[in-house]
């Protein structure tokens, strides 16, 4: 049975992501915690950071914590804002683009599985 967890912001330690330059993720709560069916991560995109079209193998649920950037799914590109929130189901083609002078962050919730990530021409 897992433990009850308190993790301190401060405890977070975030990793540049080899999908693009200027993209940190850190893992708020997730396997290595005891969570047992989801991982929930908080991503930054610096400045000019670009995210190639991609897809993932399991879904998205994503919530804007600061700043406004770009987040394409499809065939469209809709610019987001803090208190936003996203579903990406699983398989679709998204990517991201913080056309702003600040940084973004989001939180991201996904599923403990297996994830395949294939870039998208």
């Amino acid at each position: 049975m897992p433990e009850p967890l308190l993790k301190r912001a401060e405890d977070v330690e975030y990793q540049e992501q080899d999908a693009a330059d200027g993209m940190y993720r850190g893992v708020l709560v997730g396997p290595d915690d005891g969570a047992e069916n989801y991982a929930m991560r908080r991503f930054r995109l610096d400045p000019g950071t670009e995210v190639p079209r991609h897809t993932n193998r399991v879904e998205h649920e994503q919530y804007v914590l600061s700043g406004t950037y770009v987040v394409g799914i499809e065939d469209e590109e809709y610019v987001v804002d803090p208190g936003d929130s996203l579903f990406i189901p699983g398989g679709t083609v998204h990517w991201y683009r913080n056309e702003s002078e600040e940084p973004v962050s989001f939180i991201c919730v996904v599923p403990n599985a297996e994830d395949d990530i294939e870039l998208v021409e």
